[in-house]
């Protein structure tokens, strides 16, 4: 399993969390703008791979045909001066149900997806996050 640090000001630890949580994003970057451009990368990749998303899963090594239910702006957070972080859930092509989370980093006003990994299968999670000294860590369930 892949895993991520993400810096962060200083903060009191925090305890297992569904999500990375920060301040919504600031001047010149909406809560829309970066779930479109979510939106986007997931329709533009869904094009050019025969109608669906694709993204490899490292549990079951294969990849996986998905197609976008939802992005949730309630769970878009800022997570650094210009990096942002949303879920999203998607229905396989099997019927499974897959959350996944994307980190969006805003240069020169240009957004640009980063990341991508694979959170929870059936709601249940691979990871959690938890905070140490202002950085957000995924740590296996």
């Amino acid at each position: 399993m892949h895993f991520i640090v993400i810096n962060m000001p200083e903060h009191p630890k925090k305890e297992h969390s569904e999500h990375p949580t920060r301040e919504h994003p600031g001047k010149g970057v909406s809560l829309d703008n970066i779930a479109k451009t979510v939106e986007d990368f997931v329709k533009t990749d869904s094009q050019l791979k025969g109608g669906h998303f694709s993204i490899y899963d490292p549990v079951s090594n294969k990849p996986l045909a998905l197609d976008l239910e939802k992005v949730h702006k309630d769970r878009l957070s800022k997570i650094t001066e210009n990096e942002y972080f949303v879920c999203a859930d998607f229905k396989s092509t099997e019927g499974k149900m897959y959350d996944l989370d994307f980190f969006v980093k805003e240069d020169k006003g240009n957004l640009k997806v980063t990341e991508i990994s694979i959170h929870k299968e059936e709601g249940k999670p691979r990871y959690n996050w938890v905070e140490e000294g202002g950085i957000w860590k995924k740590i296996p369930t």
